[in-house]
Formats: C-alpha cells, sequence, structure tokens
C-alpha cells in the first residue's frame, strides 16, 4: 500500500471509528512502545494463594443426570476421556493435541506485540495465532469438570490438574505470547475459578495445587487493567470478557488488596459495554451471530455471580440484554438449534456446559431466555447451561419460538433473514441486504463464515467480501472500503420495510434498501414468501446518475449471487435466465433466475469453475461452519452490464 492511501485511510478511520476509540488505541501502542507496560508490571503480592471463594453453587447430580439422559451421558464422558487421553476439539473441530507448552525462550507479552515476527518461532497452523491461543483458554476445562461432577471419576481431576501444572511451569506470569491479549487472560481466568470450586472434592485437588491456582487467578487479573485502554478501544468482547474476569478476580480473591478495585472496575466496564454495544434492536456491535453469543455467554455468567452476590443490574443494562436475547432468538431454527453465520466468526464457546453440537444456540438461549425475558425454551439437553449458572424459570412457561417483527420472514416450513444493519459501530463483514434462506433445518441459502483471521492469501480473512454474500456487488467491489484484515471504512445503513400486496397467496413480504453513495447505485430488495413455501427474491439496482461512474458514461457490472449447500445439481437454460435444480436431503428444490436481459452466469465449487464463463477465485465457493474449517459449496453468480436500472428475480421452490 503506497504512503498516500496509508495516511488516507488512517484519517478516515479517525473520522469514522471516533477520536475515542483511535485515541485509546494510539494511548495503548504508546504503552508498548515506551516500554510503559512492562516497567509496571506487577508479578505478585504477600497474600497470593490465598483460598478461592466459591463464585455460585454447583448444581445437583441427580439433576445434571436427568438434564443429560443417556446419550448426553455418554456423549460428555467420551469428550472428557479423549481431553484426558491429551486431544481436544478445537472450535468445535476435529481432536488435535492438547500441548500447552512453547519451545525455546519466552519474551515478556509486549516483546511479540511489537516485533510480531517473534511468533514465527512457534508451531502455529496458518501463522494463525488463534491456534495456538484457543487450547490455553482452558475451555475444555469444563467437559472434565462436567464428567467429575457427575461421576466422582479422579482421572477427570488429574487430567486438569497435569494440563494447568504443564501450562503454568510453561508460561509464567507475563511471558509468552499466552499473555499478549488481556481477553484471553481473562478467559482462561473464568475457567480457573470455576474449576477451583468443580473440583474442590477431588483426591488430586490438594491444598498446594489449589494454592498455585490461586496464585494464577491473582496473577492473571493484574494482567487486565494496565491494558484496559486496548479493550475500550475496541468497542467490542475483548472489554467485557476483560471486566468479567476483573469481577470474577474480585469476588474469588476477597481478601487481597487490589480485589474491591478489581470488582469496581469490572461492574463499571460490564454495564458500560452491555448499555452501548447492544444497540436499540438488540444486535451485539460485532455483527456477528458468534460473537453475540460470546457476550450472552458473558452476560450469563456474570449474572451469576450478581445472583449470588445480591446485587442488582441496572435496569439499561437489563433491558440491553433483553434485546440482545430476542435479537438472537429471532435468528435460531427451531428444529435444530443453528442460526445463520452472519459476520465474523472466530469459533468461540466459552461456556461448553451442555451436551450439544457447537452450531447448536439453544444451550445460550435457553438460559438467557430464563435469564432475561422470563422466557423458556422446549426441555431437552440443552437446559445443562441454564443449570450450571443456576437460572431458574421465573415465569410462565412458553414452548412456542417466538417470531419478532423485523429482518425475519416465515413460511410455511421455511423462513429467511433479510440482513438490513443500522451499523453504529465498524462491520466485520460487507453483507448489506444478504439473505439466509431455511428450509426444515436445511439452510438452503447459506453464509460462507469466516474460515482464518490470519493466513497467507487467499485466505487473509477472505470470506469477508461482499462478492461471497447472497447479495448484489457492483463493478466486482465490496460494499464497503477494506482497509485492513479486520476493518471496513465507508459502510452505510440499509432500511426495512413491510411490502404490501394484492396477491392473496403472499404471506408475508419485506423491502430492504441501502443507498451506495460511494459507487454511485442505489440497491433495493423484495422479499416475499407465498402460503406454499414458495420464496420471490426481486432485486432492483438503480444508478444514481451524477455519482461514480455513470456520470461519465460507464455502465455497471451488476453481479447478483447465491452461496448454496453442496448436493447434486442440474443447471440449465429457462429463456433469458437460469433454472438451478438440487437434490437435498429433503428432495428436490429448485433456483430460478431472471434479469432484464440474458445473463452470464458462473457456477463454482471449492474454487474450481464447474459451468459457465468466470475467473474463479480460491476463496469462492466454500463454507466455514466454524473457524479453521472449510467445506465445499456451490457458488451461483449471474451478471448483467448496463448503464441503467437493472433487474433480477430470484424464486425458490421446494417440494410440497
Amino acid at each position: 500500500m503506497n504512503p498516500l492511501r496509508r495516511l488516507t485511510l488512517a484519517l478516515k478511520a479517525v473520522s469514522q471509528l471516533g477520536l475515542e476509540q483511535t485515541g485509546l488505541y494510539a494511548l495503548y501502542k504508546f504503552g508498548l512502545w515506551s516500554g510503559h507496560y512492562r516497567r509496571s508490571e506487577q508479578l505478585g503480592s504477600p497474600g497470593d494463594g490465598l483460598p478461592l471463594q466459591p463464585i455460585f453453587p454447583l448444581p445437583d447430580r441427580e439433576a445434571l443426570q436427568t438434564v443429560l439422559g443417556p446419550q448426553g451421558r455418554v456423549a460428555l464422558l467420551a469428550e472428557a476421556d479423549g481431553i484426558a487421553a491429551g486431544t481436544v476439539r478445537l472450535f468445535g473441530g476435529e481432536p488435535a493435541a492438547l500441548d500447552l507448552t512453547l519451545p525455546g525462550k519466552l519474551e515478556h507479552w509486549t516483546a511479540y506485540e511489537t516485533w510480531p515476527q517473534l511468533l514465527t518461532a512457534f508451531p502455529i497452523p496458518f501463522a494463525d495465532i488463534k491456534f495456538l491461543w484457543e487450547p490455553a483458554r482452558f475451555g475444555w476445562a469444563f467437559p472434565l469438570g462436567r464428567a467429575f461432577h457427575l461421576t466422582g471419576d479422579e482421572r477427570y481431576a488429574e487430567a486438569f490438574w497435569r494440563q494447568f501444572e504443564s501450562f503454568s511451569q510453561a508460561n509464567p506470569p507475563g511471558r509468552g505470547p499466552h499473555w499478549m491479549s488481556g481477553q484471553e487472560v481473562a478467559l482462561r481466568l473464568l475457567a480457573f475459578a470455576w474449576a477451583d470450586a468443580v473440583f474442590a472434592a477431588a483426591k488430586a485437588s490438594t491444598a498446594e495445587r489449589r494454592r498455585r491456582l490461586s496464585a494464577a487467578v491473582a496473577a492473571h487479573a493484574r494482567r487486565i487493567p494496565p491494558t484496559l485502554v486496548y479493550a475500550r478501544s475496541q468497542h467490542n468482547n475483548h472489554l467485557l470478557s476483560e471486566a468479567a474476569g476483573l469481577l470474577t478476580a474480585g469476588l474469588a480473591l476477597r481478601e487481597l488488596p487490589e480485589a474491591a478495585r478489581w470488582r469496581a472496575l469490572g461492574w463499571r466496564w460490564l454495564n458500560q459495554a452491555f448499555q452501548t454495544q447492544i444497540d436499540g434492536y438488540g444486535e451485539y456491535a460485532q455483527h456477528s451471530t458468534n460473537y453475540h453469543r460470546l457476550m450472552l455467554h458473558l452476560a450469563l455468567w456474570t449474572d451469576a455471580l450478581v445472583r449470588a452476590q445480591d446485587l442488582r443490574w441496572p435496569r439499561p443494562t437489563l433491558e440491553a440484554l433483553g434485546r440482545a436475547t430476542h435479537w438472537l432468538l429471532a435468528l435460531m431454527d427451531a428444529g435444530s438449534g443453528r442460526v445463520p453465520n452472519l459476520g465474523a466468526n472466530d469459533g468461540a464457546d466459552i461456556l461448553p456446559l451442555a451436551a450439544c453440537p457447537f452450531a447448536d444456540y439453544r444451550p445460550v438461549l435457553h438460559a438467557a431466555g430464563r435469564a432475561f425475558l422470563d422466557y423458556d425454551l422446549p426441555e431437552g439437553p440443552w437446559d445443562e447451561l441454564a443449570l450450571w449458572l443456576g437460572v431458574r424459570a421465573g415465569g410462565p412457561r412458553h414452548v412456542a419460538l417466538p417470531r419478532y417483527v423485523g429482518d425475519q420472514l416465515y413460511g410455511r416450513q421455511s423462513w429467511a433473514a433479510l440482513r438490513t444493519a443500522q451499523f453504529n459501530s465498524r462491520p466485520s463483514h460487507a453483507d448489506q441486504l444478504h439473505l439466509d434462506l431455511w428450509w426444515r433445518g436445511l439452510n438452503v441459502a447459506c453464509d460462507a463464515g469466516t474460515y482464518l483471521y490470519n493466513a497467507p492469501p487467499p485466505w487473509a480473512n477472505s470470506l469477508t467480501t461482499t462478492l461471497v454474500h447472497n447479495t448484489v456487488s457492483v463493478d466486482g467491489r465490496d460494499q464497503f472500503t477494506r482497509a485492513g484484515r479486520f476493518l471496513y471504512l465507508d459502510w452505510y445503513n440499509a432500511y426495512r420495510k413491510a411490502s404490501l400486496s394484492d396477491d392473496p397467496s403472499v404471506v408475508q413480504s419485506v423491502r430492504g434498501r441501502a443507498w451506495n453513495f460511494r459507487q454511485g447505485y442505489r440497491h433495493a430488495r423484495t422479499v416475499t414468501v407465498h402460503a406454499d413455501d414458495r420464496w420471490r427474491v426481486e432485486d432492483e439496482v438503480l444508478p444514481l446518475r451524477w455519482i461514480g461512474t455513470v456520470l461519465l458514461g460507464q455502465p455497471m457490472s451488476v453481479r447478483l449471487h447465491w452461496l448454496l449447500p453442496d448436493w447434486p445439481w442440474r443447471l440449465e437454460r429457462a429463456g433469458e435466465g437460469l433454472a438451478l435444480e438440487l437434490d437435498s436431503p429433503h428432495g428436490p428444490l429448485r433456483l430460478t433466475i431472471g434479469g432484464t436481459r440474458p445473463l452470464t452466469f458462473s457456477l463454482a465449487r471449492a474454487g474450481e469453475l464447474l459451468t459457465g464463463t468466470d475467473q474463479v477465485p480460491a476463496w469462492r465457493g466454500w463454507s466455514s461452519p466454524t473457524y479453521g474449517v472449510k467445506q465445499p459449496a456451490l457458488s451461483l453468480a449471474v451478471e448483467l452490464h448496463s448503464a441503467n436500472e437493472v433487474q433480477f428475480t430470484s424464486e425458490f421452490t421446494f417440494p410440497t
């Protein structure tokens, strides 16, 4: 990138992100380069090693057995046995070796932030540090603890202590990449505090081991306050995680001199973050369903602390958490518990306290529904998270999934979500007017997800682009300006309203509109569902004639894209349009696409062209269900060239 463009983007970032965020980030960078964080580091105090105070009660074993059921018990013990044998499923994916030791001499954590090339000394897959950090979050301690609490089997307790001792010896406080991120430190702290309570009755939990664990919690808590400026600058889950860690340490280590300050800091920034990072519709600031779950997990954890200490959330915090629960509930597929894979997905599942797959959101929504809405999902193994956190039903039992007015439309056996975001913080994906379509538990028109944040091209967070989402792009460009691996600028809002129809077969119709003044066009999308579960999507792209290339008389190249499951397919011309038939597990379905004139098209899978004409980049035709995992998908793109209005009509037909 040339220096002038770099300066232009930097000035634009200051303008669009705001002086507070950019100023806090600059302050953090100054602290790194000046050596302030290293000089001000506190390594311990005479009170370290005092017993950790219980932060909330453990569930009744019989109740836990009832919730798990026979199948849940078998699944839990199989997972715990694997962890005890030294393997762990990172990001809910395939088993990998659990190794918390690092080779060579470790530097102070600030060295890795100042000179990131030092990280090349570690065996990180794809040069992505998340594969190094994830096992050190100790999220695998939760399945071990659940299995121990259920069975009393000492193998599970010993496995935890063995790994804790390995980590502590290999990663002393403040040394090495595991201490770089305050968020990683905070999430590990939560796991430590929980593990002390759940393994307290084990013979393996000697007084000396528990003393070292208590000292580790204190060391982790001391790492967080100096760099809260970074967490605040991000306006995201970093601040929530670190505040939850401070509150937890302040309650578990009440007798330490710093405990009162930790509690005050944690309480202050938790409430500030919940109230400012959740918008009026309930959407979380990171514009991501997976990060939304992480936020609700932290809300539920701290809510359990609050109830155990007889504290009270401020009303604005409770209202924000209620809105956030509503927002995610409305996006949950009732039959599978899955949600659209919107926005960034880093594979986080920080409270794995239920025998459900990674993609099943019912554990968090069952608990959050009870805690913040007095709402229950139907009973199932997903009840376990609420049981562990002591969230009991407080109101009338509702067993039907609520339907909310908003981006969602509902057919008889199908539903869809139209993405019309009003951004109050930077987006992670360029996905305005993206459509997710579900039918009988199948995600028919899907979001590509994320795959990897940090990797060599072509996988340098490539699935954020408009070109892989189910929406329209113009002249092969992203909707927003990509200014970095994690930064989009020049974002714009989309707006929706109900669309009226004289057709008696229409069940629901929504129209979304967005104006891209920078690129010189307006995109309007109308989504209509009929009584027979037929879906019609009408796209209109209108050039704004006084803006952009149209002023010079240049035609637009308008591209409509659909990402579909990797099912057997048949594609044929249908007049001037296309007809694609897919063999789904529930029977054949059909997608027909027409336009204002003959279409050019391409169908790709796993980075390769199947039919049509186009240059297919390596990242096209993939979907990523969780971090570090990609699987083939069908990518259908149609394109028109015009200096005037362009229209596409897509129709999804399902078997009756």
